[in-house]
């Protein structure tokens, strides 16, 4: 049997795989392991704008009330805000409800401890052994049940904890475009750069439960680029549905991944001597580009497995400051222990700001080496036994000996979803396409038999 917990929380089909019955086993057991059974322990909720998140908003909650505990109701929420709001607001756990990038179908539930940390596997396969074995724990009656509570105020606490992060600077002068993905982002954004005065311009910003990510957002760029040319501004931003990544595109339509937005504001940083020992956390996916740019600014990297997760364990561990993915989980740890692309916007446009460069040259700083990502589908079943099938593993090596030292071959499961992504890096183009397909129909035609 597969493990229930990816690398970020438990995801699935909403009401098919993702059900009611286990957002409320996930509620009360989740509730047991983290407290360790605290009476009236507090915990916050948050969730993003999928039609499907009242559903399972409901079932998660009515399985933490029933420990015991009580809920802070955020609403719709950012993810970030949900690991802020932990810490500032004292609460024993926070939960958020999303599927981050996903379509529509797909939700998700993940949990935060008290100090807005992402559960240790440990705890996670404590929580999946006791609704896998539907453990017996003693449940409240009476006034020992759980409250909930809602709180207005949770969008204004975020935006002002973002804003203070910029230590007075504001960005009068620039114009923001921006893609909110109808997504979690849609209110805070906007307002969060209004107040900083900036021109903004915003589309997909208009949820109705069903749009989420749907043709826009950070995994779909096309809109936000030609948004760009249309009002001129100086800078696009894309969000995902909850708001923990961003991707950008410069003034002229260029797109500036989570790679270029790390080597711009770790050389910016380094700059200062906040960068502490000039090193940035990336995981094996950061293109070859990027290790090259980091060694010709003096500074360094620190590889880890895929997944934000990995990233942040390696900063906690060596105190490191900044980190992420090339997808755009961006980690500035200062100020934040998740991904939080409003405050990662604010800090690219910081760099813009204080070192009057536009975007595209501050891009200039790393070259991208060509790089094609393909995913292979396959069953969550089968997904994680790739390197098993011997065919399979022998192509794998026989590709990487091909390259001769000047390419990579990185083959890993998605942790969320039913596939396994291939990525190839080197420097042709066509050899890099040709390699990636042949390897996809060889994992589908090996695994799937």
């Amino acid at each position: 049997m597969s493990r229930m917990f990816g690398t970020d929380g438990v995801r699935g089909v909403a009401n098919k795989e993702l059900t009611i019955e286990l957002a409320m086993a996930l509620g009360k057991y989740g509730a047991h392991v983290i407290t360790k059974g605290k009476k009236k322990a507090k915990i916050v909720v948050g969730k993003d704008t999928r039609i499907s998140g009242d559903l399972l908003e409901n079932a998660l909650i009515s399985g933490i009330l029933s420990t015991g505990c009580d809920v802070i109701n955020l609403g719709v929420i950012p993810t970030p805000a949900v690991a802020k709001l932990v810490r500032t607001m004292g609460a024993d756990a926070g939960v958020m409800i999303s599927a981050s990038h996903n379509p529509v179908e797909f939700n998700g539930i993940k949990f935060f401890d008290s100090s807005g940390l992402k559960l240790p596997d440990e705890v996670e396969d404590e929580i999946e052994n006791n609704i896998q074995n539907k453990k017996e724990i003693e449940l409240p009656i009476g006034e020992g049940l759980g409250h909930i509570k809602s709180y207005d105020h949770a969008k204004t606490d975020y935006i002002e904890y973002v804003l203070k992060t910029l230590e007075g600077v504001t960005f009068e002068g620039l114009k923001v475009a921006m893609d909110c993905a109808n997504g979690s982002a849609f209110e805070v954004a906007p307002i969060c750069l209004n107040d900083l005065n900036a021109k903004v311009y915003s589309i997909h910003h208009e949820p109705d439960g069903t749009n989420i990510n749907e043709n826009c957002g950070s995994t779909h760029m096309n809109d936000l680029k030609k948004f760009v040319s249309v009002v001129k501004a100086d800078v696009g931003l894309a969000f995902d549905g909850d708001a923990d990544r961003l991707l950008a595109v410069d003034e002229n339509g260029e797109f500036v991944d989570g790679d270029k937005i790390m080597a711009i504001c770790g050389n910016h940083m380094n700059k200062k001597g906040l960068l502490k020992e000039n090193t940035i956390v990336t995981t094996v996916m950061s293109n070859l580009g990027f290790d090259v740019a980091v060694k010709e600014h003096d500074m360094k990297t620190l590889k880890t497995k895929v997944g934000d997760r990995y990233v942040l364990e390696a900063m906690l561990e060596n105190g490191y400051v900044l980190g992420g993915e090339q997808s755009g989980h961006i980690i500035f740890l200062e100020h934040n222990t998740t991904g939080d692309g409003l405050l990662t916007a604010v800090q690219l446009l910081k760099v813009m700001k204080e070192t009057g460069k536009p975007l595209s040259e501050l891009a200039n700083i790393m070259t991208v080496y060509p790089q094609v990502l393909k995913n292979a589908k396959v069953s969550n079943a089968k997904k994680y036994r790739f390197m098993e099938n011997k065919a399979v593993a022998d192509r794998i090596d026989e590709v990487e000996k091909a390259f001769h030292g000047n390419g990579r071959v990185l083959i890993r499961p998605s942790g969320t979803e039913p596939l396994v992504r291939v990525m190839i890096e080197g420097s042709d183009q066509s050899v890099l396409d040709r390699y990636a397909e042949e390897l996809v129909q060889l994992i589908e035609k090996e695994l799937n038999d």
